[in-house]
Parts: structure tokens; C-alpha cells; sequence
């Protein structure tokens, strides 16, 4: 799967152009996230495209997420952004992404697939390059949700 949806108007303002999409998002992207390189972006209409290897699995999710939660993109395509199977001693990183909707709390997230509103944290934790403050959420965020105990 290599397109990913998003809310255009939504996250934080890193370009004003969609000349300087591209490379704005790159360095953004370079700055949050260890474990990428031969990194390129491409920008154009509110799709950014992402090519590149991911040391792994975790590394390309977050990297999508980065980019697809900055005002101005609606769609990111990472068919080209490549991250190697893990390894058998490896455990897999089991997480689901999760679109923020009106209402919605970390909170209820966490009771909704943890059963405990006290385990909001975790989400916080899993997400801090997208959510700043775990009481300041928007609608059309997208966020990882940790599904490992």
C-alpha cells in the first residue's frame, strides 16, 4: 500500500509555495526522523511522493505520517520509500493508523482499543512528532496507535 490520505487543511505550516513544497518537507522529514536516506520528495497539487529507504518498517510509518499531517499535503504516495522485511528475530511492530474525528479524546482512543482511558499516553508517546500537547488534537490528524502490549 503506497497512497495514504490526509487532511489538506489540517497540521503544521512548513511551506507557503508548492515551490518550496518539496524541499521544505525533505529537510522537515531529515530533521524528525533517524533511519531514512537517498531521501527525495516530490510536491505537486497537494501530493507529495516519497522515495527512499527506511532502515525500517517503523521508520517509513512514521515518515508518512510526518508528512502527510503538514498543512497543505492531502496525499501521501510511498510506493518507492522501502523499508526491508524485519528480520525473524525482530518483532514486528503492530500499530494501526487512527484519523482524528470531532470529539475524539487520547483519552477515548485509549479506552476504545486499550479499555482505559489512563493508557492515553501511550498514544501520546507513539506520536510526539505529530501531537505536541496530548490535549490539543485536531480533526483529520492521523496518528499511530501502538497495538503491542
Amino acid at each position: 500500500m503506497g497512497l495514504f490520505d490526509f487532511v489538506k487543511d489540517v497540521g503544521r505550516q512548513i511551506f507557503d509555495t508548492d515551490a518550496e513544497a518539496a524541499d521544505n518537507i525533505k529537510q522537515h522529514l531529515e530533521i524528525k526522523t533517524s533511519g531514512l536516506s537517498n531521501l527525495t520528495v516530490e510536491f505537486d497539487d497537494g501530493v507529495a511522493t516519497l522515495c527512499g529507504d527506511c532502515k525500517n518498517q517503523a521508520v517509513r510509518d512514521q515518515a508518512i505520517l510526518l508528512a502527510g499531517n503538514i498543512k497543505g499535503v492531502k496525499k501521501v504516495v510511498a510506493d518507492d520509500l522501502k523499508a526491508p522485511p524485519p528480520k525473524p528475530e525482530e518483532p514486528k511492530e503492530k500499530a494501526e493508523f487512527y484519523e482524528i474525528v470531532s470529539g475524539d479524546t487520547l483519552g477515548g482512543i485509549a479506552k476504545k482499543y486499550y479499555g482505559s482511558a489512563g493508557k492515553y499516553m501511550k498514544i501520546f508517546e507513539a506520536n510526539r512528532d505529530i501531537i505536541k500537547d496530548p490535549n490539543k488534537i485536531y480533526p483529520g490528524q492521523k496518528i499511530k496507535i501502538p497495538l503491542d502490549k
